[in-house]
């Protein structure tokens, strides 16, 4: 974090992201102010909470692709959740603390996966000892006649046992014994399926799954497997025995109370819009039960508590039936910082198709390369295919960035449906060729709205 400042932020998801200046900047700054506030004396780093986020602005036009990719940048635990699932809560919806239970869970992988790399190379080794050990079993003590004492293996025999343990090695590195098969004894844990069978009661079921696996004993399984998923297995245990778990869960959890991100789309579907009856009221209900966690409190996790105080909440919804005032006080209190996002134009869709690293033009002309079919787009085509996006999004629902997909979809369907036959064809997509597949559709309205 010690380079990435607040300029560079931006400059990275310029990468990926077209326009959306002001939602950019936003973000840079709370995640830089994550770094300063670690540099802080106690006393005051304790003081300091983060700045939460609200992102204004319609559908598809880079809101969560932001958020997302600044966890990535900051390799920070992020987990992205709808609103709208909380908010029948106690009939079919979650539980709001479940947001919290999901990112811990996240963050104890993300360390695991760091604790097994870093562990990787000693687990290799001892895998490979086990496997040539199970490939050639270490020679047996021979017993004397007359002396109840076992002998040692002559010096011969001895020599000879790890020049062959020594052969196999330099082959099963080689990868001459990938198809050789050995007897593996694998450890399993026995656990009851069906223990809850009621639909949206899973993560009841995972969780009491997990707790009774722990009273169960384990039960060992021989496997007759070939040598690289042999390999694979073993390493697999040696590199979970290598780390601490205690220290893992403890890191697990000092990084989502430091660096987790909460990602809540569509927080405008929680809003009251002045009824006092219906759903309304359980909609007030659900931000009454989210601000509790947005301010800060403790939330029981199986791995332990879980404080949320510095954890950095990014809201999002395109507030067009309802307005961010409509929130309750005291949520838009722990929202302070507005973030409005622009609808996109023909302008924006030509740099999306075009610009960033991961460009939906690149992305179709890769997937079609690998059966061996090259097309190109000419620039006529490009500017064409952005400009029948942003048609079709005044003529109906605007659906932002997604309308290319849509469009793509329907322009290189049939390519794509018989690029499997087209060995090594070459093909130039130009304006005439997108004009003829899409303008019918695009003239239709109706038709428009089914296809595209």
């Amino acid at each position: 974090m010690d380079n990435l400042t607040p300029k560079k932020i931006v400059e990275e998801l310029d990468k990926y992201i077209i326009g959306q200046r002001n939602a950019k900047k936003a973000v840079a700054i709370a995640l830089r102010n994550r770094w300063r506030r670690q540099l802080l004396p106690d006393d005051l780093k304790d003081e300091v909470l983060p700045k939460n986020i609200l992102m204004i602005g319609p559908t598809g036009v880079g809101k969560t692709e932001i958020a997302r990719r600044l966890a990535k940048l900051a390799q920070a635990p992020f987990i992205k959740v709808e609103a709208s699932k909380f908010t029948e809560v106690g009939y079919v919806g979650r539980d709001v603390e479940s947001m919290v239970r999901d990112l811990t869970g996240l963050a104890l992988n993300m360390v695991k996966t760091e604790q097994m790399e870093i562990v990787q190379e000693k687990a290799q080794s001892l895998a490979e000892e086990k496997t040539l050990n199970l490939l050639l079993p270490p020679p047996r003590a021979k017993k004397k006649a007359s002396i109840e004492e076992p002998e040692d293996p002559g010096e011969e025999d001895k020599q000879s046992y790890y020049d062959t343990r020594e052969k196999l090695r330099t082959r099963l590195r080689e990868g001459k014994l990938d198809n050789r098969y050995i007897d593996l004894e694998v450890r399993e844990k026995v656990v009851p399926f069906g223990v809850v069978s009621n639909i949206g009661m899973d993560d009841l079921e995972i969780n009491l799954k997990e707790m009774l696996g722990n009273f169960l004993p384990e039960k060992a399984k021989r496997k007759k497997v070939k040598v690289p998923e042999a390999l694979r297995i073993i390493k697999q245990e040696e590199a979970g025995k290598l780390i601490d778990m205690e220290k893992v869960t403890r890191d697990a959890i000092e990084r989502t109370e430091q660096h987790g991100i909460i990602f809540i789309d569509e927080i405008d579907k929680i809003v009251s819009k002045g009824s006092a009856h219906g759903p309304d009221v359980s909609r007030e209900g659900v931000q009454r039960d989210m601000l509790p966690i947005v301010e800060g409190s403790t939330v029981s996790t199986k791995h332990g508590p879980v404080r949320t105080d510095h954890v950095l909440f990014i809201g999002a919804g395109a507030f067009s039936a309802v307005k961010p005032s409509d929130l309750i006080p005291e949520l838009q209190g722990r929202f302070p910082i507005r973030a409005e996002l622009e609808a996109l134009g023909k302008d924006e869709f030509l740099r999306i198709l075009q610009e960033p690293r991961n460009a939906l033009i690149k992305q179709y002309i890769a997937l079609i390369e690998t059966e061996g079919v090259k097309i190109k787009f000419t620039k006529g085509s490009i500017e064409e295919i952005a400009s029948t996006a942003a048609l079709v999004n005044e003529k109906t629902e605007n659906i932002g960035a997604r309308r290319l997909h849509t469009v793509l979809e329907k322009l290189l369907e049939d390519i794509s449906f018989n690029a499997p036959d087209m060995k090594n064809g070459d093909l130039a997509i130009d304006e005439k060729f997108v004009k003829d597949k899409l303008s019918e559709i695009v003239k239709d309205e109706d038709l428009s709205r089914y296809i595209l």
